[in-house]
Formats: structure tokens, sequence, C-alpha cells
């Protein structure tokens, strides 16, 4: 008895066949042309569901919008990393130190949360700022990268010298960084900022039409709000970071 062709198989296989040779050649091209879309790029598991379509705001000081200004520091591999290694990025800006037992844990726990719901994303980072330098050298922001989980290669634990640290946080991104008495030794914000493929400072507008500037780093999602009344902005932070590396 003579065995029955199979047609419908050999039509699947001829149009897979037909495929690769039309299409596969197209996709190597655009990748070697720089041509995928922005959408594309974005396929790492986050989704880009917007509680509001409205733009992020830019940070202006004198009608002049905020720009990142040169900075050049150490991080925890040893290498020197500048504002230069961010460009094309979307990141988040803090300041911190590896000693700090209150609110600094939990700023990372909530970067870590954000670095997560990006993993894969080569075009999101963090900066982590050290006001405590001369302890945190690259070794001790290793050691504390570890403990953490910090993963993404573009989150830099940076240390360095500590007057341009201080002038980068007060001036730079005006975020509150301070020496005080020897019983408490610094103060600093809790705040993180977010800066957009450009090195411009960027933040959502407020109830009153106001850019916000600044998000609240120490309440987490699950918390909710803190003891005073105030709402977790991590949420937030994160729908923002969409926004920009879909710019």
């Amino acid at each position: 008895m003579k065995k029955k062709t199979n047609y419908s198989y050999i039509g699947i296989a001829f149009v897979v066949l037909l495929f690769g040779i039309i299409f596969v050649p197209k996709i190597i091209d655009r990748i070697q042309n720089n041509d995928i879309s922005r959408s594309d790029r974005l396929s790492t598991g986050q989704d880009n569901n917007f509680s509001s379509d409205e733009p992020l705001a830019f940070i202006e000081i004198n009608g002049k919008r905020k720009k990142v200004p040169n900075f050049s520091f150490t991080n925890q591999d040893g290498e020197t990393i500048t504002q230069e290694d961010y460009k094309g990025k979307v990141y988040v800006v803090e300041f911190f130190f590896t000693t700090c037992p209150t609110i600094c844990p939990r700023m990372n726990e909530n970067l870590v949360e954000i670095q997560n719901a990006f993993k894969g994303n080569a075009d999101f980072g963090v900066a982590s700022f050290s006001i405590t330098p001369k302890l945190d050298t690259p070794e001790v922001l290793k050691a504390y990268a570890e403990r953490y989980g910090i993963t993404n290669p573009n989150w830099n634990l940076l240390t360095g010298e500590e007057s341009d640290i201080y002038e980068l946080a007060n001036t730079g991104f005006n975020i509150y960084v301070a020496k005080v008495d020897d019983e408490v030794g610094f103060e600093h914000s809790g705040d993180f900022a977010l800066i957009d493929k450009n090195g411009f400072v960027r933040s959502r507008y407020d109830a009153f039409g106001n850019p916000k500037i600044f998000y609240k780093g120490i309440i987490s999602e699950k918390e909710k709000y803190d003891e005073d009344g105030n709402e977790q902005e991590i949420t937030m932070l994160k729908e923002d970071i969409k926004k920009l590396l879909n710019e």
C-alpha cells in the first residue's frame, strides 16, 4: 500500500522557510542599523500602562532646564564613572551611606524593587552617591551591593572626594546633604531624583500644576503610607521611568 503524502506538513514547512528567507534578513538589518523601535526594546516584562498620558515636567531654575552637571567618581568595581556613562539611559539618583541605620536601608530596598521591575532593560540605571566616601571604599560598596541584591550593571555605587559629592548633592541635584554634630553625624534627604536620557532632571506635576521635582524614596509600595499619612511614590516613580524610556 502506498504511503499517503501529508501535504499539510509540507505546506507549513514551506511557509516557515519562506518567512526565514524574507523576514529574518530584514530583522537582522534593522538591528545592525539600530532601527528597532522603543516599543521593541521594551519587551522586558514591564507593562506600559499609565494612570495619565501627561508628559513629565522639566525642572527649570531661572528659566533654564536643570541638567546633571559633570561628575567623575569611582564605583564598586573600581571603575571611573561619569555622567557620560548614563547618556542615553533613564536613571534614578540617590545619596546614601552604607552604615546608615535608618532611612538608607529602606531607600535601597525600594530601589532594588524598582531594579527588578526593569530587569533586563539596558536603558535603565541607578546612581547611588555615598556621603561618607572615606568609609565607603569600592570594596565596602561592593559588599553592600551584594548584600542588597544589586545586580543591574548600570547601578553604580559611587565614592570619591567628599567635597565634590556634597557639591553635587546640594547644588547639582538640590538634594539636601549635610554634616552635623559628631553625635548625629550626617543628615540627608530620603528623596530620589529622576533623570532622562539626555541628562535632564524630570518629574510629574503636582495637584497645583507645579513640578514635584523629587520622589519620596523611604515609603514602600507595601506600606502605602508612613506614620504621618504621606503616600508612597515608588509606584509613581516606576510609571514615570516607563514614560521616559518611551520618549
